[in-house]
């Protein structure tokens, strides 16, 4: 197992370690490329023309959307927060050639300031459950950090966003009890729960992350309403074409 892990990580080094192209037997070119990953939030949005093919990588094997750029929608075959295997997802983009991440998470506020609908580029995470790693058999330490490079670039094409703030991740597929969302919202702004593990994978496999949060619901307890799924995907529908926009934007500069 040591061993194709490490090929993993030698593989990414090698497209690192060369920033523009590899030659390979083909002579063809090898260009590191803009990775975006999709959620709930692009779940009724109209995505790029890319051709799907599946990554077989040391974690399994993850399905990707391919072109100028690389999509990756993390909710493969339906599987729920908890099951997606973001090693195999992280490992596959930067098998195929990504070294810079702007995920999209579906979240909820914390905060009654930050409302419903809004957007959020967080600057930093926190997490209240396991992260997944890449390092299984050795000791290896990695900061684990979102890119602020990335993050202003982000900020300057989606002026609308909040820029800053703390995301917090919890573990699915339920949502927060009352009692936890009134804890967190002393430490953090927006929860949800996949982009604290996929930020750090990514560090681990040497690619810069951002991360723009679609704030779909105030969480448990904040809002009038009862919070359930449907409500959550309600709003995705209801912001669809913003997303598309956004996706549009960002793939014409950061791509």
């Amino acid at each position: 197992m040591e061993t194709i892990i490490l090929l993993a990580q030698v593989v990414h080094a090698g497209y690192k370690s060369n920033r523009i192209w590899q030659k390979i037997s083909t002579e063809s070119v090898v260009v590191l490329m803009l990775g975006i990953i999709g959620g709930t939030s692009l779940l009724f949005s109209t995505l790029p023309s890319l051709e799907k093919r599946t990554v077989s990588t040391p974690f399994g094997s993850a399905e990707i959307l391919s072109g100028d750029i690389v999509m990756l929608m993390r909710h493969q075959h339906g599987l729920p927060p908890h099951r997606i295997n973001h090693r195999a997802h992280l490992a596959a983009l930067a098998i195929s050639g990504v070294d810079r991440i702007v995920a999209f998470g579906s979240s909820g506020s914390l905060k009654p300031k930050i409302a419903p609908g809004s957007l959020l580029i967080p600057t930093d995470y926190i997490s209240l459950t396991d992260i997944p790693s890449i390092h299984d058999h050795d000791i290896e330490h990695v900061r684990p950090e979102l890119s602020k490079d990335l993050a202003q670039k982000l900020s300057k094409l989606v002026p609308s966003a909040r820029f800053g703030g703390i995301y917090v991740q919890t573990r699915g597929p339920r949502i927060e009890t009352v009692a936890e969302v009134n804890a967190l919202g002393w430490i953090a702004d927006v929860v949800g729960m996949t982009v604290a593990s996929e930020a750090t994978l990514a560090c681990e496999l040497g690619m810069e992350f951002a991360a723009l949060c679609t704030v779909d619901n105030y969480a448990n307890g904040l809002g009038g309403k009862v919070l359930t799924y449907e409500h959550i995907l309600s709003t995705s529908r209801e912001n669809r074409t913003r997303t598309e926009e956004i996706v549009k934007k960002i793939i014409g500069h950061m791509g």
